[in-house]
Formats: C-alpha cells, structure tokens, sequence
C-alpha cells in the first residue's frame, strides 16, 4: 500500500521501545480501558513460551501491541480504527460497509506495522514488527 494512513503530527506519546514495560506505559497513556487486554495478552504469551520453549509467543505479543499502540499515539487514526471495527460488528456479512471496514482495519494495522518498521531501520536495529495486531 502506497499511502500512509496513519496521520502526520504529534503523536500523543513518544513511540515506546518495543518491551512489555514501555508498551505497558504507553496503553496507560493511550488506551487504559485495553490495559486488563494486554495484561491477559500477556499472560498468556508467557505461558505459552514457557510450554514451548519459544520466544515466539513473546515476539508475536510485542509486535501485536507495538502496532496497536502505534495506532493509538494517533487520535485520528485511532478512531478511524474504532469506526471501522464498529462497522465490522454491525454490518451483515458480505456487506459491502463490512468488507470496506475490514480493508480500512488491514490498512491502518499495515501502515502501523510500515511506520514501525521504517523507525526501526533508521535507528539500525533491523528488528521486524511483522506480526498483525
């Protein structure tokens, strides 16, 4: 995708490190009524490794919420998201609102998961934020 959906600007926050504590600060600041989520999330991610022996569920974890509070940062492209999952929730399925809903949803999570990507490679850690939120 060629345009950047995520809006210019100000972001509420800083862009957090990409660590359970820093990601933890920033959905205080950006989105507390999803912090009881990502603790679960979270919980569950270090579970799931330890059954496993994997980082896997862990990486998988700091990625999902790097993209969703990379949305949140963004007022406007926060509630672009909202609007979307509400039209996803309410529309009848193979509606057309639904289906536009879902590609705006994919696209807002691909421009966070570019946007995340572009930082990282300015600042030379080449970590990748692939996962999808």
């Amino acid at each position: 995708m060629t345009a950047h959906p995520i809006e210019p600007g100000r972001p509420l926050v800083p862009r957090p490190e990409r660590t359970p504590g820093a990601l933890r600060a920033a959905v205080i600041r950006v989105a507390p009524h999803r912090l009881a989520e990502l603790e679960r999330d979270t919980d569950g991610a270090i579970g799931a490794a330890a059954r496993t022996g994997s980082l896997g569920p862990i990486i998988q974890l700091l990625d999902t919420w790097a993209v969703t509070v990379e949305i949140a940062r963004f007022p406007s492209t926060a509630a672009r998201l909202r609007k979307a999952e509400h039209t996803v929730g309410a529309a009848g399925r193979g509606a057309p609102a639904r289906r536009g809903a879902r590609d705006e949803i994919h696209a807002l999570r691909a421009a966070a998961r570019e946007s995340l990507a572009r930082d990282s490679l300015a600042r030379g850690s080449g970590t990748s934020t692939s996962a999808s939120a």
